[in-house]
């Protein structure tokens, strides 16, 4: 069977698993097995047996903090033997363990603020405004009072504005790629912001 059909046949068999986890192994197991690429075919099965897992809401797969060697021993089982057992097991107890890191993980950031998802954009287009613009703490504050009061609903302004000053305040060099903001963008608004210079 030519390879593009063996890979499509992976993809039916794979969209037909209703169990996230089941699923999960299959991809895991056939997609190295077939070698697709011509590099990394088992850190690409990895990542895709995370699709099903994802999809059905579960956490997701992580093998960080599991021997190389289990994981290789286990997949050989498979192809050289035909035995699933070493890495059903190699795999139950990865999973388990990115499951638990991944619910303490969740835990220790919370849900996420429904403001902050649903004004994403307009949260980090305000933060980069008021430092390109040069913006003393007065000026923003000014500044984000006039814009929210013609760009956001009436329940939402007073969150969304002190978002974006929690934001404001906590802004370093380490995060200023994230509002697109230049180091030398940075640079020049820090002093102004906290004081040390004139606008």
């Amino acid at each position: 069977m030519p390879f593009e059909e063996c890979f499509d046949l992976i993809l039916q068999k794979a969209g037909a698993i209703r169990d996230p986890l089941e699923c999960c192994f299959f991809l895991m197991v056939q997609m190295p097995y077939l070698q697709p690429f011509e590099d990394g075919n088992k850190r690409t099965s990895r990542l895709a047996a995370n699709i099903p897992l994802i999809r059905g809401n579960m956490s997701p797969l992580s093998f960080v903090d599991m021997p190389v060697r289990d994981y290789t021993d286990g997949i050989i089982a498979i192809y050289e033997l035909n035995r699933i057992e070493l890495l059903r097991d190699v795999f139950a107890h990865a999973y388990e363990r990115s499951a638990g890191r991944y619910a303490a993980i969740r835990d220790e950031i919370g849900e996420p603020e429904p403001l902050m998802v649903r004004y994403r954009q307009e949260i980090k287009d305000r933060i980069r405004d008021v430092v390109v613009h040069g913006l003393t703490k007065p000026d923003a504050a000014h500044y984000l009072r006039r814009w929210v009061t013609q760009n956001i609903t009436a329940r939402d302004r007073e969150k969304f504005i002190e978002i974006v000053e929690e934001r404001l305040l906590a802004l370093n060099e380490g995060s200023i790629a994230r509002v697109r903001v230049r180091p030398s963008e940075f640079e020049a608004w820090w002093p102004v912001w906290n004081g040390n210079v004139k606008a």
